[in-house]
């Protein structure tokens, strides 16, 4: 861990832009829920508005590397934390749900762009023998930042500008010490392509998984705040609501890394979706007790959050070596459509059945994939606990740049 400790104080400059971007896009994301609901926005605009963000972002993985081969990380980075920090501004000015989508849209695009900055950078100033080790630094530094961006909702009122204004200047700095670096950018590499149908042949159960933890993740994280202030939670509240959830998801990772390392991938995701089901019925039981309910929801962060990472390594331990980085890629698309789809159905079903079917649609979800994994048991072996790769955590919000950097942590452990 020396190495790695080592590393991330020589390269501050990345960490801290990566901080700042995430505790305003964590300050963010709470913010226009918390506002949406203020304004009296339905939860079906609601849910797509922050559909729009995971749109945007899919588009900002597809075409941002080649954006940044052709122009420089510097300058892409610079120009994208630009157009983030501005749209945060338009939220505040123009509060009218088709303004809103249109501008999340695009602060999508910013996003994915500046991540992929960010994650490449990380990764070339790794290597081999300490890139796991670095990646679950990454993974905890972008968890803890939107952690503490959630407690700046309380910092002003969410029905002014001075919240927006806040997440404007977060994200503004982080353009400093990244825009001052003297390292060079390091080059983005094309993977080697594999098909959907080829994946899904390989790890039905993986793919499946990786679908639902988006759809979990991304509702949870845009409609929680919708959920809250419905509920009769004050903006207080609803911060803390919000970041017990993500508290639990980083106090997550390693127990059920090991777990999974120790008795198996599908029996790992098997025993999360199981209690991920008891957790977000419970949740709609204990609703009225605010208490027990942010008990119930990091919790429920723990699990869901915990979901990717140990489908993306039960993906990985079916693959052969060339196949990894592409395979990667594939799986971050499929999250990215559970991602755009959740927020619209959970949105859908509270418009239906009212406020707790937030947390009923996360448990029937589960319910199905439950279902799915226990059959797919009849009809496939697991692999042998020691032809595993290792476990390597990640957050279901990837770019193509992580993919890279896990794949070749998941090589050093297979090698």
């Amino acid at each position: 861990m020396k190495d790695v400790f080592k590393l991330v104080r020589e390269n501050w400059p990345l960490f801290f832009g990566l901080s700042m971007i995430m505790i305003g896009n964590g300050l963010q994301g709470t913010l226009l829920g918390v506002r949406a609901t203020i304004e009296d926005f339905s939860f079906i605009s609601t849910g797509v508005i922050m559909s729009a963000y995971f749109a945007g972002y899919f588009i900002g993985s597809g075409f941002v590397p080649k954006l940044v081969r052709d122009v420089g990380h510097i300058r892409v980075f610079t120009a994208l934390a630009s157009l983030a920090s501005t749209t945060v501004l338009f939220n505040g000015l123009f509060v009218e749900p088709i303004t809103w989508t249109i501008v999340r849209l695009v602060a999508g695009l910013a996003y994915a762009g500046m991540f992929i900055v960010v994650e490449s950078w990380v990764n070339d100033i790794s290597h081999n023998k300490i890139r796991g080790k670095l990646m679950a630094c990454y993974t905890i530094c972008g968890f803890g930042s939107m952690f503490f961006g959630q407690f700046l909702m309380n910092v002003a009122s969410p029905e002014g500008m001075s919240l927006f204004v806040l997440t404007s200047v977060l994200v503004s700095l982080a353009l400093l010490p990244i825009s001052l670096s003297k390292r060079p950018g390091p080059k983005i590499k094309t993977p080697k392509p594999i098909s959907f149908k080829e994946l899904f042949d390989i790890s039905p159960t993986a793919m499946i998984g990786v679908f639902v933890a988006g759809f979990a993740g991304a509702s949870i994280m845009t409609i929680g705040p919708v959920y809250a202030i419905s509920s009769g939670m004050s903006v207080s509240q609803t911060s803390f609501f919000i970041a017990v959830y993500i508290l639990g998801g980083i106090l997550g990772q390693i127990p059920v890394g090991l777990l999974s390392d120790k008795v198996g991938r599908r029996t790992t995701i098997i025993m999360i979706c199981i209690a991920t089901i008891f957790v977000a019925i419970l949740s709609a039981v204990f609703a009225h007790n605010f208490l027990w309910l942010y008990i119930l929801f990091g919790f429920l962060g723990c699990f869901t959050a915990s979901l990717y990472p140990v489908c993306s390594a039960y993906t990985n331990d079916r693959l052969e070596k060339d196949q990894l980085v592409g395979a990667s890629s594939r799986v971050i698309i499929v999250s990215g459509a559970g991602s755009l789809t959740g927020p619209i159905v959970t949105s859908i079903a509270m418009t239906i059945a009212g406020p707790l079917a937030f947390f009923y649609t996360i448990s029937v979800l589960f319910m199905i994939y439950t279902v799915f994994t226990m059959g797919r048991v009849s009809i496939r072996p697991a692999v042998p606990l020691d032809e595993q790769s290792d476990f390597v955590s990640t957050p279901a919000r990837l770019t193509s740049m992580t993919a890279n950097m896990v794949t070749a942590a998941t090589k050093h452990s297979i090698d």
